[in-house]
Formats: C-alpha cells, structure tokens, sequence
C-alpha cells in the first residue's frame, strides 16, 4: 500500500512512519518545502493554500496529522486564530485536492482529538455523543467538518478523536516526566476532571487498525477504555516512578500560568472507545498504571 502522512515528523508520525515501513508499506510525507521528513515528499504550505495537487495522484492511503501543537505556548488570540486556522484550513485544502483527483485514495484518516466534546464532567462520551461547547470543541468541530469534501467525492473519511498520548519523547508526559522525578508532580486542579488517554503504541496500533477495517467511517473516539480521574492519574505516575505526587497546582494558578490553555489542561472528558472496542480491536496498555509504567521506561 503506498501511504501519505502529514505531520510525518511529529510523535504520532514518527511512530505510524515506522510502523508502516516495518509492514513492508510505501511511505511518503506531505511537508512544507523547507521541511527535511527524510521520506519521499510531496509539498504543501497550508498557510499559502498550496498544495502539489500532481504529487498527490496515486496513494493509496491519507493519514492527515499535522497541526499547531496546543500545548507549545499560552493561548493568546493570535495563537487561538493558528490552532484554529492550522487545523481547519489544512484539512480542508488537503481534502479539496483529495476530492478532485483522477485516481483518488480509498481512505483519508483525520486527527481529531477529545478536545471536540469540551468540558463534560463525569458523562460518559460515546462516538455519537455530540460535540461540546467553548474554544477547543468549536475548532475541533470545525477541523472535522473540513474533511467533509473528501467524504462527498467517495473517500472513507476516519476521523480519530485521539485521547492524552502517553510517552516519555513526547507530547504531556515529556513535560511533567522530570518534575514527577524530583518528587514534586500534584494534581492539576480539584483532580477531578476526566483524562481519556491512550499510550502511542495503541494510539499507532489503531490508526493502523482503522486504515484496514473498510467498514470505519466518521468520528472515533480514540481512547483507553480506562479513563481516568486527574488525581488518579497523578497518584499512578507517582507510582509508576516511585516518587511521591502530594502536591496540587491552584486552578488560580494554573489560569494565570497558562492563560486560555488552562481550559484544555482542566476539561473533563470521559471518552468511551465504543466503535473501536467492538470492531475488535484489543488494547495493549488497557490500564493506567501499566501504560505509565511502560510509557516512561520505554527506551
């Protein structure tokens, strides 16, 4: 099968890259022209709306990843507008071209995230469950909604609502790792708010699983069956690193810290990996303590 990534270098990408390589498949990444993937390449520049229309005839395969990271700096206007804007007006340049070529792919597998059902509480949030309200939800409603044109021309469109991704070399756990090893990590918050997460290994593991599965369309929540109280969470990593997790961080604290991003950081939600569950799909770190054990050893 000869695939095409975006956000080929990033934790997620690396990792289906190489999982894909090992299967004996063909991959390529969708990069910026400046950008060094070490893949075959086939450019794009989102922001400029442009895209190598010709490169894209012949995949057989679209997994579309690439997007501002939300944790990299405070949510300022001007980054809200890049979060929104990389997400939203990268899909829907990448699916426009999808659409309108000769020999389309089969399937076009969208990153979405948890962040489309907002703060729920302690509600159980199936694939079905509607989207929520506030920044996150609306640009992740709207990243979902901008695939929609490679779904009309007949492209299966996956759209994988991918929980916290638990590893050591990136994304959360690389952050809060070293404090967690001083003995210093807490609880964000009350410790009350819902984590859906899912290890990288799982998180490659379904992407690979959803590319074969004819039968997966729409949005998927992408998640450990296991979610997790914040405090739970906390007192696991504790564990899993022997160091004691007694501390909290100030919801005032955090607001201050962290402006806008403090509403991704303390929204609750509760995913249920229904869809993926009973497509057979079996996780390998199920359980948050075994998944932060393996996670933060993984060499």
């Amino acid at each position: 099968m000869k695939v095409l990534i975006s956000g080929s270098t990033g934790l997620i990408g690396s990792a289906l890259g190489a999982a894909l390589d090992g299967q004996g498949h063909e991959v390529a990444a969708l990069v910026r022209p400046a950008t060094r993937s070490g893949r075959p390449g086939v450019a794009w520049d989102p922001e400029a709306e442009v895209i190598d229309r010709g490169g894209l005839e012949g995949f057989d395969a679209v997994i579309h990843l690439a997007g501002e990271n939300i944790a990299s700096r405070r949510w300022s206007s001007a980054q809200k507008r890049r979060i929104r804007g990389s997400r939203v007006r990268g899909t829907a340049l990448l699916a426009n071209a999808l659409a309108g070529l000769e020999r389309k792919p089969s399937v076009m597998v969208c990153a979405s995230a948890a962040g489309y059902f907002g703060d729920r509480g302690d509600e159980v949030l199936s694939d079905d469950a509607p989207a929520g309200a506030g920044f996150m939800a609306d640009a992740t409603k709207q990243w979902e909604e901008a695939s929609a044109p490679a779904s009309e021309a007949g492209i299966r469109v996956v759209n994988m609502r991918i929980g916290i991704v638990l590893d050591r070399y990136g994304g959360m756990l690389k952050r809060v790792l070293p404090i967690f090893r001083l003995g210093l990590g807490g609880r964000l918050g009350a410790g009350t708010q819902y984590m859906s997460w899912i290890t990288l290994e799982d998180t490659t593991r379904a992407a690979l699983w959803v590319l074969g599965r004819g039968d997966m369309s729409g949005g998927l929540n992408v998640a450990s069956p296991n979610p997790v109280t914040n405090a739970e969470f906390t007192r696991a990593l504790g564990e899993a690193l022997g160091r004691p997790a007694l501390l909290a961080v100030p919801k005032l604290a955090l607001r201050i810290a962290q402006g806008g991003l403090t509403e991704a950081i303390l929204s609750s939600v509760r995913m249920e990996p229904g869809r993926l569950v009973e497509s057979g799909f079996e996780f390998r770190h199920p359980r948050i303590g075994d998944a932060l054990a393996w996670a933060a050893a993984r060499s």
